[in-house]
C-alpha cells in the first residue's frame, strides 16, 4: 500500500524548497535550480538540482539539508549517498538532486524537464 503524502500548503512546500536551497548554498553548493513541476507531473511539486565539487561535499550538503528539514517532519527516502556522485533526497513534495558536475551534465535533469517553470532564486543568490 502506497503511503499518502501529508497535506501541506503550496506556500509551505515552496518555503521548504527554498530553505533546502539556502542550506545547500551555505555548504557551497553551486548552480542551484528549482523546477516547479505542479501541473506537469505527479512525481513532486519541485525538483531541486545542485552541484557539489566532491563526494565529501555532496554528502555534507545532503547532511545539512536533512538536518535543516528535520523539524518539518517529512519522510525522507535517500539514494546514492554512499557513492556521492548523485545523491537523491525524496521528501515527497520535493525531490533534491545533488550532483557532481560531470554526472549533472550527463543526466541533464534540467533538459529532461525543460517544460517545468524555474523558480527565481534571486533573493537567495547574488546575481
Amino acid at each position: 500500500m502506497k503511503k499518502k503524502l501529508p497535506v501541506i500548503s503550496t506556500d509551505k512546500i515552496l518555503e521548504i524548497a527554498l530553505k533546502s536551497v539556502e542550506t545547500a548554498i551555505n555548504k557551497k553548493a553551486t548552480n542551484p535550480v528549482v523546477l516547479g513541476l505542479t501541473g506537469i507531473s505527479i512525481i513532486a511539486d519541485y525538483f531541486i538540482i545542485l552541484t557539489g565539487q566532491s563526494l565529501v561535499q555532496n554528502r555534507a550538503i545532503a547532511d545539512a539539508i536533512q538536518m535543516a528539514l528535520k523539524e518539518e517532519n517529512l519522510t525522507l527516502r535517500r539514494e546514492g549517498y554512499e557513492d556521492g556522485t548523485w545523491i537523491l533526497m525524496d521528501y515527497g513534495h520535493i525531490v533534491i538532486h545533488i550532483f557532481q558536475d560531470s554526472t549533472r551534465y550527463y543526466y541533464d535533469i534540467e533538459g529532461l524537464w525543460g517544460d517545468a517553470a524555474r523558480v527565481s532564486l534571486s533573493e537567495l543568490i547574488e546575481i
